[in-house]
């Protein structure tokens, strides 16, 4: 990131991202929790469903329950508790850092926003479970790690105790029932939560606030899970999204290239933006970041893995336009948490590709 004028707002800027207890719960909940998304992933896999029908036809991703189960992934644990299939690339860790740090060289910030697994935050509704508290965080491997890139520099947003202490939210539930994704409140809620806590960071639009129109709507999905329930007659299941557009038009709201934050990430930055199989349109993340901050965001995301493809796409958009950095001020990296462990690895990839006259020295 630039330059923040003044010690004030360096100070503002450090106090958002320091990381708040969490509610407390024992050992024993952690271990309780952590071998039974182990089991309810072996099983399914051992079925070879993508799917755990959980309470009230929840469904829960069989590789995020699987992510969950594994405990510690990174360091030298993460050859054990990855799917890469090489084993160098197995640890988050290293990736992480190197853009991180490759980002600040350039005057841009990282924020790493995973996206919380459903199951953290809904534990109630895995199958099995005997008595969870729907209050407390169970996923321990993840707050561990995410301690640990803050004790390194690296900026984390951790939604999860805020998600748990807003899970109902008038226009829950938080995830698609029967779906991989977030739910549309999901999009505004960390719209609403990442917003607030980089406006200090990325200051003023030089070019003034833009306004936008904002409209909740009731809408029906067939979820991706949904094929799980072997059940053809299963209702679809509702939701609501708020639909954000240009006042007078009523145009989405773009977003391409150009913009001074980088949304950057798998398909959570897509769901209920880029419309067909993504659910709906203009009611995702990025509608709902243009319409909290003002201005639009520019999206690099990918239906794939927000691991290491993504940042390939960054770096290709990069080489594509001059002084690509020059009026970023933050990156906001966001994907499921599932990819620590479940995506194809993690590959160090430049933020921009060197120059002929560089790759000969």
């Amino acid at each position: 990131m630039k330059t923040i004028t003044g010690k004030v707002s360096c100070l503002v800027a450090c106090l958002l991202f320091i990381p708040c207890l969490a509610p407390g719960s024992g050992q024993g909940d952690h271990d309780q929790f952590r071998q039974a998304c182990s089991n309810l992933a072996a099983k399914a896999e051992q079925s070879g469903s993508i799917a755990v029908a959980g309470k009230d036809n929840w469904l829960f991703l069989s590789s995020e329950l699987r992510h969950l189960g594994a405990g510690q992934f990174w360091g030298e644990a993460a050859s054990r508790a990855s799917r890469a299939a090489k084993p160098e690339a197995a640890d988050p860790l290293p990736a992480i850092l190197d853009f991180s740090d490759q980002l600040k060289k350039a005057g841009v910030e990282l924020i790493l926003v995973p996206v919380p697994p459903k199951a953290v935050v809904y534990p109630e509704m895995l199958p099995g479970l005997n008595n969870p508290d729907t209050t407390a965080r169970l996923d321990k491997a993840l707050q561990e790690f995410y301690g640990l890139l803050r004790a390194k520099g690296v900026k984390v947003m951790d939604l999860a105790e805020f998600f748990i202490g807003n899970k109902n939210d008038p226009h829950r539930p938080l995830y698609c029932r029967t779906d991989s994704h977030w739910s549309g409140s999901g999009c505004v809620l960390a719209a609403g939560k990442i917003s607030s806590e980089i406006r200090a960071l990325v200051g003023e639009n030089p070019g003034g606030k833009q306004a936008f129109t904002s409209n909740w709507q009731a809408i029906e999905i067939g979820g991706d899970l949904r094929p799980a329930l072997n059940n053809a007659d299963a209702p679809r299941e509702k939701l609501s999204i708020r639909k954000i557009s240009r006042p007078g038009s009523g145009e989405p709201v773009a977003s391409g290239a150009g913009g001074r934050v980088i949304l950057l990430g798998d398909s959570h930055n897509l769901v209920f933006h880029a419309g067909d199989d993504m659910l709906s349109s203009g009611a995702g993340l990025p509608d709902q970041l243009a319409f909290e901050l003002g201005e639009e965001v520019e999206l690099v995301a990918v239906r794939g893995s927000g691991a290491t493809p993504a940042r390939v796409n960054l770096m290709r958009r990069a080489q594509q336009m001059n002084n690509y950095w020059a009026n970023k001020k933050c990156v906001i990296w966001c994907f499921s948490a599932r990819e620590f462990t479940e995506s194809d690895g993690w590959r160090k990839v430049p933020v921009a590709p060197k120059k002929a006259d560089e790759a000969s020295e």
